[in-house]
């Protein structure tokens, strides 16, 4: 894995990339109207005439009054309705997020152009049409992450991470080196900072120490490709690890079981 963290198009940093390649997107059209909105944590609502705005519950909670503040309002009807899953190494990503998301599409342009195929596919169904929504819904997840990430969804965790000037290179470094020796140093280097002042940083903005941001990250990664069907020794490897064994004991501690009955749990 390279150590240069990847530009954007424009030369800017990409914050999302080494992201998005190592989580996956499920999606699955929900009938719409109120009955089924337990069911589901994704929802277009329309409000009259062309006024939408669109609702994700990462974590849907049918308890969590917030969730349910942020469903349908008074006036509005439901375009779209499904179930959005993020999986592989996509926890962490799904905790940095807030409870609900509530966006009014006039407010995002661009992402309302990834929502309006959306509902053409829910309102006009066609051969074809689940998996064109699966890939469509691809399109909104990230598009929904940038919209959280440049306006500052969260005050704490990864996005608020990603939006900090001196923590968003070493946080993208760390995506994209996993396997790198990133001793404290290092990544307070890659920051432009003291060691000090880049520790107390890190766990004021992400919410945790960065050594264990790390190692969260390696065992999500690991237990993805152990999920994938990749041999314990290689996942080692790959996720930066000195030994399987070592590797063995920090997943044991993390999960509550062995890589090997990752492995054997997913055959």
């Amino acid at each position: 894995m390279g150590s240069v963290a990847r530009a954007r198009f424009d030369g800017g940093l990409d914050r999302l990339s080494s992201l998005i390649e190592r989580f996956r997107v499920t999606a699955v059209i929900a009938p719409a109207g109120i009955a089924q909105v337990p069911t589901a944590n994704f929802f277009v609502f329309r409000n009259g005439g062309e006024t939408r705005r669109l609702v994700f519950v990462p974590k849907r909670s049918e308890t969590d009054p917030c969730c349910r503040a942020e469903m349908r309002g008074d006036g509005e009807a439901v375009e779209v309705s499904a179930f959005i899953g993020i999986s592989g190494a996509g926890d962490h990503l799904v905790e940095a997020l807030p409870k609900c998301i509530s966006v009014p599409l006039a407010d995002a342009p661009y992402l309302e152009a990834a929502v309006m195929p959306l509902i053409e596919e829910v309102t006009d169904p066609r051969c074809g049409g689940q998996a064109v929504f699966h890939r469509l819904c691809e399109v909104v997840v990230i598009r929904l992450l940038r919209h959280a990430l440049e306006c500052g969804a969260a005050d704490v965790g990864l996005l608020a991470g990603l939006a900090h000037p001196r923590l968003a290179p070493v946080l993208v470094a760390l995506h994209e080196e996993p396997d790198g020796q990133w001793a404290l140093e290092r990544m307070a280097e890659t920051g432009g900072m003291s060691r000090t002042q880049f520790a107390l940083t890190f766990k004021d903005v992400v919410g945790t120490t960065p050594g264990v941001y790390l190692s969260n990250w390696r065992l999500e990664i690991a237990r993805a490709e152990l999920e994938g069907g990749s041999p314990v020794k290689i996942v080692a490897r790959m996720c930066g690890f000195s030994s399987a064994a070592a590797f063995s004991r920090a997943f044991s501690r993390r999960y509550g079981h062995a890589p090997k009955l990752e492995r054997r749990k997913v055959a």
